[in-house]
């Protein structure tokens, strides 16, 4: 679309978001409803199901580095350094997808627990294949402060419909079936198809700049894996988000059993809280771009995300039974929680440059398969230990009345605690040293060193 190294017009974004599309619904459905299809649906126990999803994530300490090395040795001047995997990486990543969603009748525990975690390592090793590329090109499209948080707002202007159909629609289709093992299938199926069309269109649309698809990395896998972790920066932004994510886990893995077990809400106005609450993400992205543009990315991220833990640790405080004030609190907190939808993936771009100065390399598939792995093992943490919070606090499987004891641990672990953990975070974002001034200094350091080299 562009070789502006600064500036991106609205059509390379636009695409450009396309890409996250079917992303978007797949990781929603498997962020609110994941362990609720094998709780609920396949009737499995929450810590067998918990722990083989935190197992299979094991892979992801090996996969996401791996494939973000891979992709920055990659020159494919015909398809590009990053959307070759995209491509050809579509197709394999939609047959997983629908097979996460299957869960054969009749197995053992042991049954159970190996088809989870063979399910997942698949979808999880094809989602890193493509993501991980497709990622990359946030930093690669533009190398302007504010142009790359406008990039990712855009994408997410896509991605949080895209997310909140995933989170609306999954238990309106379920809903449609006497099994609930039915509607799953057909959700895996549904957006399978949706994640061929929109990685297909994006990689249709994109075209990366001539000197950066050419380009290999030469950096060993191992020296340029201990190589991103010197890379202070990054290192701090990665201990922020790995603390948040997890929180942020809880409260979207937890929210469902808060609304159906603790307010008693149906199915219906289950999907109109979820709804509520992203389209309200949605509505601040922007807001928050204006208000970073004016400080600083950090700053903002913080900020949301004291907002939101408050709102959400405010449920603690609900009685039991249907509520209206829910609806205000959903909407509060998508408010704070929209600069989690953008600010970290903003920040990552501008760590590439600092490793650019230091080795003279494209590597930003290698943080952003740090990033995706860190990512992804927060997620899978959250998921895991709301299994285990649910173990813990006496948990019935099926839909069946939860005691007061099950209630507590679920009020608790969507409320004080991750409010508790924004807190101890907000420092580390607060203080955040990448600015838009310090970031302009490392651009103007590179130019001058390519410059001279070039001279």
């Amino acid at each position: 679309m562009t070789s502006n190294d600064a500036k991106l017009t609205w059509t390379t974004k636009l695409v450009y978001g396309v890409g996250d599309v079917g992303n978007a619904m797949v990781v929603s459905a498997i962020a609110f409803f994941l362990l609720a299809f094998y709780t609920d649906g396949a009737l499995i126990n929450p810590a067998l199901a918990g722990t083989a999803l935190a197992v299979a994530k094991i892979w992801d300490a090996v996969n996401d580095p791996l494939f973000g090395w891979v992709s920055d040795r990659t020159s494919s001047p015909r398809f590009g350094k990053r959307r070759v995997y995209m491509i050809f990486g579509a197709l394999p990543l939609a047959l997983t997808v629908a097979l996460l969603w299957f869960i054969p009748q009749g197995l053992s525990d042991v049954g159970n627990f190996a088809w989870i975690l063979v399910s997942f390592i698949l979808f999880d090793t094809m989602l890193t294949l493509t993501s991980v590329p497709y990622y990359a090109l946030t930093s690669e499209l533009t190398t302007d402060y504010d142009e790359r948080a406008g990039l990712t707002t855009w994408r997410m202007l896509l991605g949080v419909p895209a997310y909140l159909v995933g989170v609306a629609a999954t238990p309106i289709i379920v809903g449609l079936f006497e099994l609930k093992r039915t509607g799953y299938a057909v959700v895996g199926i549904v957006y399978a198809v949706v994640n061929v069309i929109s990685l297909l269109g994006a990689a249709a649309g994109i075209r990366e700049r001539k000197e950066i698809s050419e380009s290999q990395s030469q950096t060993p896998p191992l020296r340029a894996f201990t190589l991103t972790f010197k890379n202070r920066p990054f290192v701090r932004l990665i201990v922020a988000y790995l603390v948040v994510n997890v929180a942020f886990t809880l409260i979207q893995t937890l929210l469902y059993y808060l609304l159906t077990y603790q307010l008693g809400m149906e199915a219906g106005n289950v999907s109109i809280v979820l709804a509520l609450l992203l389209v309200s993400v949605g509505v601040f992205l922007f807001p928050w771009k204006m208000i970073s543009d004016r400080t600083s990315k950090g700053p903002a991220y913080a900020i949301g995300l004291l907002i939101g833990g408050l709102a959400v640790a405010s449920t603690f405080f609900l009685p039991q039974g249907p509520t209206p004030w829910i609806y205000v609190i959903a909407v509060v907190a998508g408010l704070g929680f929209s600069t989690n939808w953008v600010f970290p993936w903003a920040m990552v771009p501008d760590v590439v440059e600092i490793d650019r100065l230091e080795t003279g390399e494209h590597r930003a598939g290698m943080y952003y398969g740090v990033w995706g792995f860190t990512q992804k093992l927060t997620q899978s943490l959250g998921i895991a230990l709301s299994g285990w919070v649910l173990h813990w606090f006496g948990y019935i499987e099926g839909g069946a009345v939860q005691s007061a004891q099950t209630l507590l641990g679920i009020r608790l672990f969507i409320g004080p605690i991750p409010l508790m953990i924004f807190v101890l975070t907000a420092p580390l974002l607060l203080w955040y040293p990448i600015t838009r001034a310090s970031h302009a200094e490392v651009l103007r350091q590179l130019a001058a060193r390519e410059a001279a080299a070039a001279d």
